[in-house]
């Protein structure tokens, strides 16, 4: 379950975005203000989503409406609750269309295509016709078949033993990548930046607006996926020690991330200051090639991000599938077929707009369903319920925990979605 879930919050985010919020950001500075959010929203809102999930039995429809039931509207919260499903379809038919393109240039370190540019302008046309409409859909379909190859063994048989391997071997894989960077010339600068605190930075409000904005996202709240995982989840188990460990491990990912690629800017002598695919597509790529085992440095590394992608995709489309599962009572294959097809279909079709396509989920679908899912926790279910469920597995929660759920995580969420609006987008 743990793995899961940190197969679920592991993504690009830690990848192509924490490194460069560390850099832009004043390095130790950015981190400490991180590392606050982290604990604020890991304590309570991922403890909230799996609690939730697992009091329910349900996916967020049906979590909405058993807490809406208990006021008698039922059919009012499961429709409310349709909006984090379908957020979570349309965040997983986005991240495809990078998954996609993850998968051929993991491919392509094998057979050496990946590396085959001469020069950092020719990396950046060949991403280019790559993210074009229509420009990637064997290999976008390809991923979609791996992904749902996994799914439709279930939980147990599919997503855990696929989390079980690809987890740990992204974390050595990344931890390795690290290590070889630490003996590059120059790289001293980039770790040296990594923990520097200045206490300037900190009175800078955009360092604390992206730092939520990373932390909020990085640790997957939307209402949908946590919340699926957790209605599978034991009465046995402990939900607040498997959050810790969920954003522990989730912070290890970014840490690991940002001493692998501030460092390796820093022995090109650059300051990493632009984020997203063409950090990791183009000039990564470019930058690798010219170190020492180089072939070999990039396989490692598109494996890694390739387990993270497929690890994350799963969990978003987790939430629909099981929604088609519970809602229209459908085999398990049947499900995952059909929301295989609308993906595909959707996702090739998006190719060529899928960085407005995932700002618009980002910015307005994503806080909207972790808000929500907040909301319905911790002010319409009520107080009884919410320390009933925090509390299974472990000692009596104290009262001190309701309050902090009800109006700072709620709080944090609105702010999210305030902000994303003002600074168009901090995820």
């Amino acid at each position: 379950f743990i793995l899961a879930c940190i197969g679920s919050a592991v993504g690009m985010g830690n990848i192509w975005m924490f490194p460069t919020r560390v850099s832009k950001y004043g390095g130790g500075t950015f981190l400490l203000a991180y590392f606050i959010f982290v604990i604020v929203i890991g304590f309570s809102g991922v403890v909230e989503e799996m609690a939730f999930g697992r009091g329910t039995r349900c996916g967020p429809i049906g979590s909405f409406g058993k807490a809406m039931e208990m006021h008698g509207h039922k059919r009012l919260g499961q429709t409310i609750g349709f909006i984090p499903v379908l957020g979570s379809l349309a965040l997983a038919i986005g991240y495809s269309v990078v998954v996609g393109w993850i998968l051929k240039y993991a491919v392509g370190t094998f057979t050496g295509t990946t590396l085959s540019p001469a020069s950092i302008d020719e990396f950046g046309a060949r991403f280019g016709a790559m993210a074009s409409p229509f420009g990637n859909n064997v290999w976008q379909a390809a991923g979609m078949l791996i992904v749902f190859a996994i799914m439709v063994f279930g939980i147990a048989g599919g997503i855990e033993k696929a989390n079980k391997i690809m987890m740990p071997l992204f974390f050595l894989m990344f931890a390795g990548l690290a290590v070889y960077m630490l003996f590059q010339p120059g790289a001293s600068d980039g770790y040296r930046y990594i923990f520097k605190i200045d206490p300037k930075g900190l009175a800078d409000p955009m360092t604390w607006v992206f730092a939520l904005g990373q932390a909020f996202f990085s640790l997957s709240l939307a209402g949908n996926g946590t919340l699926i995982y957790g209605s599978y989840l034991s009465d046995e188990e402990n939900v607040i020690n498997s959050a810790w460990n969920v954003s522990l491990f989730d912070t290890l990912a970014a840490m690991l991330a940002a001493l692998v690629i501030i460092p390796a800017m820093a022995t090109a002598g650059s300051r990493l200051d632009q984020g997203g695919p063409g950090l990791m597509f183009i000039f990564l790529p470019n930058l690798f090639k010219s170190m020492p085992g180089s072939s070999l440095l990039i396989i490692v590394f598109f494996a890694a991000v390739l387990f993270a992608g497929i690890t994350s995709l799963i969990n978003l489309f987790e939430a629909p599938v099981a929604a088609l599962q519970d809602r229209l009572k459908l085999s398990r294959l049947q499900a995952v077929g059909i929301i295989g097809v609308i993906g595909l279909i959707a996702g090739i079709s998006i190719q060529g707009i899928v960085g407005d396509w995932m700002d618009f989920v980002s910015i307005y679908v994503c806080p909207l369903g972790a808000g929500l899912a907040g909301i319905m926790f911790f002010w319409v279910c009520g107080k009884k319920f919410v320390e009933d469920e925090v509390s299974k597995g472990r000692n009596r929660i104290g009262s001190w925990y309701y309050p902090i759920g009800k109006y700072l995580f709620c709080g944090l969420t609105l702010l999210v979605f305030v902000l994303g609006i003002i600074f168009n987008g901090i995820g």
